[in-house]
């Protein structure tokens, strides 16, 4: 085999080790399946080493992150460790110190998934979040005044730079481009009310459409987004926004694509180490017992796959996925998929060969 890559698996917290167990399955059945090869780095991160030694992300680790040529996550976040610590410390530390400016969403109810919205079927939500992903309310900038007293003042600011803007409106014009179904973009904020930040993205975006003559823009407030993903879900193609905008959006994309246990992500540096993980968290509650869904993972395997260069097995793992769902699921929700999470992999790699 001549194309081989470096895989730092990161299984993390709750059930992570149990959804990556299924995707490494099958990822190494497409690997071989497609004549290249996968060399999996397993690395020690999450709420377990947090509590056994006090560390986060050492700077070791770290550094042997950047020499792979791909990560996949399993899930962080742990009920022993206290919100933010792990979050912030490893999931945005990794964003930002391994530059993975972009977060891409596809947002796909797959043949075989009851739709979640009434009348609307596989035609209908078929379309892609880009989202900027090191930027924005996520930086941390801010900070407290008088704190604990009745005169508490408590800021948080929204860092928007040129560069991150317009790299990562670029980066969504060329997804448009390459894989809109209409070549629709639209981008989301509020320029109405938060003028400033949003003056930013609205010349830029302005500024760059010029150089895509074949792709069609538009703009909408992040409220009417929201609205319109629920009733006409049709209406997108590729939608462009920032942070905090696509940290919600995306999760309403999950809902009306059947869940979390379908949701997908990927955060991507288009010249460096990418990430992939299911969208949904640690779900502790069904950790060890063999009943969550995998194919959120399996999923991101696949982008992983297509981020690499290897699209053919990328479109066979989604393949496989949704000959899964119109054949054997019985639901996407843990414990009564009519499977276990273990022949949930199974099944899929079975198609895959």
């Amino acid at each position: 085999m001549s194309r081989s890559y470096s895989i730092a698996v990161i299984p993390g917290d709750g059930t992570g080790p149990e959804v990556i167990r299924e995707g490494r399955k099958v990822l190494a059945t497409a690997a071989s399946v497609g004549g290249f090869s996968l060399e999996f780095v397993e690395v020690d991160l999450g709420g377990d080493r947090y509590l056994r030694t006090g560390e986060i992300l050492p700077d070791s680790v770290l550094e042997d992150l950047r020499k792979v040529d791909a990560i996949y996550l399993g899930a962080i976040g742990h009920p022993d460790v206290p919100p933010g610590i792990l979050e912030k410390g490893i999931l945005l530390r990794l964003r930002v110190e391994l530059d993975q400016y972009v977060n891409l969403r596809p947002v796909r109810l797959y043949p075989g998934v009851q739709a979640p919205l009434q009348g609307k079927g596989a035609e209908d939500i078929d379309f892609i979040v880009v989202r900027e992903n090191t930027e924005g309310f996520y930086v941390g900038s801010g900070g407290f005044f008088k704190k604990g007293t009745a005169d508490e003042v408590a800021i948080q600011e929204s860092i928007n730079t040129r560069k991150g803007v317009e790299r990562l409106l670029r980066y969504a014009f060329e997804t448009t481009r390459q894989k809109g179904r209409r070549k629709r973009l639209t981008l989301c904020g509020k320029s109405n009310v938060l003028t400033y930040a949003w003056g930013l993205w609205t010349r830029t975006f302005a500024e760059i459409a010029l150089e895509y003559p074949d792709v069609t823009t538009d703009y909408a407030h992040v409220d009417a987004i929201c609205m319109w993903m629920v009733k006409n879900p049709e209406w997108f193609d590729v939608i462009a926004t920032d942070n905090m905008f696509g940290d919600i959006i995306t999760d309403l994309g999950a809902m009306i694509q059947g869940g979390m246990g379908i949701a997908a992500g990927a955060n991507v540096n288009p010249n460096g180490v990418s990430m992939f993980e299911p969208i949904g968290g640690s779900a502790p509650k069904y950790t060890g017992k063999n009943l969550i869904n995998p194919l959120a993972c399996i999923l991101a395997g696949g982008l992983m796959l297509e981020t690499l260069g290897e699209t053919a097995s990328a479109n066979a793992v989604e393949a496989a996925v949704v000959k899964v769902l119109s054949n054997d699921m019985k639901s996407l929700e843990a414990g009564r998929m009519g499977h276990t999470t273990t022949d949930v992999g199974d099944l899929v790699a079975r198609y895959l060969q």
